[in-house]
């Protein structure tokens, strides 16, 4: 067969990219098998610095930028167009796994060694990217870097995030990139021709209809909020009911309120998953708790109903209280570009393998990307839709066909006019 008629997916190297995964797993590796790698931590830095090493070896240059974003590019035929991005991210959640964000940025790394090895270059340059700090669990919220990529948020508004330890996110930002060798800074605002994230679904659905690829449609939208319960604490024998100021039961009737506001339809999602009460004694009425909410739905409308009822119900369940609620996060439902989605299915069609649309439930960089150039994503299964957790796992075989789909889906685009 004439080299030149060889489609990219063909120089994929599926034990290569298994063990890459199994190598990043090291940095932050936990006992049990997951992986704690929180964002801009020296752990990440060296993973950081792994991507860097691997990225070189195949001809590839490393840039950053302020917000310590990591960029690998394959340079094209033609340096004045813009580039197409693939990639996810590599920090993790504290109890995470092996292949969340992970496998975005390795597809996409292997998807480029098999465009190297396949002896051809793209007219448009393919850039390689890890965003910083996805996940939102050291800095909150998540998807920051890209966010400051495309312009959401100013990098002052991004560098003055603190993590629970009043380290900034500027602080920790400088301490990465002082660890960079050899790696320039570029300015935010260029501009990208497209962009696909390979990710594991985090769902069951792939796995439960027997499909190995899943072409995402579009991501359900969301809320995030921080809320603040401030009442006064009291000797939990003496102080009587009608003298206290009880935060904690201010916060649980507000909680339960909201449960129940939200009952219908069984996919919205309403959760609350940080509760911190203080000053956390037997014998101490609650001064003060602070709770997170998060809300999730496909369909706008829902998402704004459960916002107006939180808003209602904070008020109307803070007793003699004071409460303070903050929308930390907005971001609507969205449908990846028609092109993009078409492009995967017809680069999965001829590779003979199986796909099928789906829709996101989580959030991804990819939302971001959405607004500021043609985007989409690839999705693999994921063992019983476990994610975020060490028992996370993915199969190598799946990860392979994954990511010869994305190497030629990314060549294809990287040649268009």
């Amino acid at each position: 067969m004439n080299q030149a008629y060889v489609r990219p997916s063909h120089f994929v190297d599926g034990e290569r990219l298994w063990h890459r995964h199994l190598t990043l797993a090291q940095f932050g590796a936990r006992a049990d098998g997951g992986v704690d790698r929180p964002a801009l931590s020296p752990q990440e830095s060296e993973a950081r610095a792994q991507l860097v090493q691997w990225g070189r070896q195949i001809g590839l240059q490393a840039f950053t930028d302020k917000a310590a974003n990591l960029f690998l590019r394959l340079e094209g035929t033609d340096t004045t167009v813009a580039p197409v991005l693939s990639g996810s991210h590599i920090d993790s959640q504290p109890t995470g796994g092996k292949f969340d964000g992970v496998f975005g940025v390795l597809s996409a790394l292997e998807a480029v060694e098999a465009i190297v090895a396949s002896g051809r270059t793209p007219k448009h340059p393919i850039e390689i990217v890890a965003w910083m700090n996805e996940e939102g669990s050291r800095f909150s919220p998540g998807m920051a870097g890209s966010e400051a990529f495309t312009g959401v948020k100013s990098i002052e508004e991004l560098h003055a995030v603190t993590d629970s330890n009043s380290i900034t996110v500027g602080e920790a930002v400088a301490q990465v990139l002082s660890k960079d060798e050899n790696i320039p800074l570029r300015p935010f605002g260029r501009p990208v021709a497209a962009c696909i994230e390979a990710h594991i679904e985090q769902g069951p659905l792939l796995e439960r209809f027997g499909i190995p690829v899943g072409v995402v449609s579009g991501i359900q939208g969301t809320r995030r909020y921080r809320v603040r319960v401030k009442g006064e604490a009291a000797h939990a024998g003496t102080a009587n009911r009608s003298e206290r100021k009880d935060a904690l039961m201010a916060a649980v009737r507000m909680v339960a309120a909201i449960d129940r506001g939200a009952l219908q339809p069984d996919d919205l999602k309403v959760t609350v998953g940080m509760f911190t009460v203080t000053p956390n004694a037997p014998s101490v009425v609650p001064s003060e708790v602070f709770f997170s909410i998060d809300v999730r739905h496909p369909d706008n409308a829902e998402v704004d109903r459960i916002d107006a009822l939180i808003h209602e119900v904070v008020e109307a369940e803070k007793g003699p209280c004071t409460v303070s609620l903050t929308q930390i996060a907005h971001a609507p439902s969205l449908t990846f570009n028609a092109h993009i989605r078409q492009t995967i299915h017809t680069a999965a069609s001829a590779l003979g393998i199986p796909a099928m649309d789906i829709y996101s439930a989580a959030g991804h960089d990819a939302r971001q990307l959405h607004y500021v150039c043609p985007t989409g994503m690839i999705f693999v299964p994921c063992r019983e839709g476990i994610s975020h957790n060490p028992k996370e796992w993915a199969e190598p075989e799946h990860l392979l066909k994954g990511t010869q789909i994305l190497a030629d889906a990314l060549w294809h685009l990287a040649n268009a006019a």
